[in-house]
């Protein structure tokens, strides 16, 4: 057996691989990155000048960092230190984590459909700003009809839709230029992620800015449009409501794929898009419906930052589209896997900093640790889809050759 078909009986093999099968790899890979950051951390820690105290000695030779502390800064810190006394649920930095597993939650997804449905999404980034700013421009402009519960019963669905709206829009055009042009969506969506970020921004300069702010950004959208805290410290700026429905979007886009025939349609373009077409289904349609839904669901993540973090549209929006395809990737476009990986994510987001302000070790050596956890992580997620891919080329290729033995047996002519 040559190295090739090694490599693809392993990648097929993986590609089969069962939900223990995958979870036991994704533990081992977890288990691997730290070993190689430990050692990392360790040789980092040599070359340390001005150590006054050293973490270990080994061999006469100091090790200036501690990598154990680093990684238990890194998890436990993230959650509020669970091991230690009268740990607390509720506490500040294990709602830091929620709130960024709340926004993750959306992207991951936003990048999971689009991917389930052979399309590449790498604009999610502009389709969050787009519905961003949407979303805070209608509150503030429809905020004086409604007050107290009446109003944030109103404004914060209300946010929402316009959020999704917003970002389907904006969605849907990569898509037509994809479905109707043969427009490549990987280079067109990261291209309206430079154009949504500049218009957005001299929008905001321009016409929208709070004119007593030195910042880039709008007014402050009313109180009764910010989702309610509920349980946890409203200072935290997260909110188990907003939590809650990244689950229910969860569970809703899970059976949107598995149990409608606008799923099967989706799975089955992304899959094998030429056998989507002999049965009847319109891939165009398809594609652009989508990356639609895919904006969408972006656009409700920039909807959420509004409404649960920031209270207002600012310039400058952190990276969750991107952190969305590695979520994406994590979770192996499955959308019940989303959630735990952005929760993952959202640890490592927020564990970073608990790193960076109870250890002196430098940030640029933590952003190596976070992208080791990732990368190992991922890599296999990432090899079983190519897998899965060349699975179906091959079944693809051995139904179109059993169709020409067919066509050659009816002397030419199609049965």
């Amino acid at each position: 057996m040559s190295r090739r078909e090694q490599a693809r009986a392993v990648l097929d093999r993986l590609a089969r691989a069962s939900a223990t099968e995958r979870a036991l790899i994704a533990f081992a890979a977890l288990a691997l990155s730290m070993f190689v950051g430990t050692v990392i951390v360790l040789v980092a820690g040599i070359f340390v000048k001005n150590c006054t105290e050293p973490a270990y000695f080994l061999a006469g030779q100091s090790f200036c960092y501690d990598p154990f502390h680093v990684y238990d800064r890194l998890f436990l810190g993230a959650l509020g230190d669970p091991l230690a006394g009268n740990w607390d649920p509720l506490n500040a930095q294990f709602a830091v984590t929620l709130r960024e597993t709340t926004v993750l939650v959306f992207t991951g997804l936003s990048v999971a459909i689009a991917f389930r449905a052979g399309v590449f999404n790498i604009g999610t980034q502009g389709q969050l700003v787009v519905g961003a700013l949407a979303t805070a421009l209608a509150v503030i402009a429809i905020g004086p009809i409604g007050s107290g519960v009446v109003g944030t019963l109103l404004l914060i669905p209300l946010g929402i839709l316009v959020g999704a709206v917003g970002g389907g829009i904006y969605g849907a055009i990569p898509g037509a230029l994809k479905a109707y042009a043969e427009a490549n969506e990987v280079i067109t969506t990261i291209m309206l992620n430079f154009v949504a970020t500049s218009v957005v921004f001299y929008l905001v300069n321009e016409h929208f800015r709070n004119p007593d702010s030195q910042a880039v950004e709008t007014v402050d959208i009313p109180v009764q449009a910010v989702f309610p805290s509920v349980l946890f410290d409203p200072r935290t700026d997260f909110s188990l409501i907003a939590l809650g429905v990244g689950l229910l979007a969860i569970i809703g886009i899970y059976l949107l794929l598995e149990r409608t025939s606008f799923g099967y349609d989706l799975r089955t373009a992304g899959l094998q898009p030429e056998a989507a077409e002999y049965g009847g289904v319109d891939a165009p349609k398809t594609v652009v419906a989508s990356m639609a839904l895919s904006g969408a669901l972006g656009g409700i993540g920039g909807a959420m930052y509004v409404l649960m973090i920031l209270g207002k549209f600012q310039t400058g929006v952190p990276a969750y589209g991107f952190d969305g395809i590695t979520v994406s990737i994590l979770a192996g476009n499955n959308p019940l896997g989303v959630g735990f990986a952005a929760l993952l994510f959202g640890v490592l987001k927020s564990g970073t900093t608990v790193v960076q302000v109870s250890t002196d070790v430098p940030p640029q050596l933590v952003g190596v640790l976070r992208g080791l956890i990732i990368l190992f992580v991922a890599m296999p997620e990432f090899f079983r889809l190519v897998g899965k891919r060349l699975n179906a080329g091959g079944k693809k290729g051995l139904a179109l050759g059993q169709k020409a033995k067919d066509v050659a047996a009816d002397g030419g002519e199609e049965r």
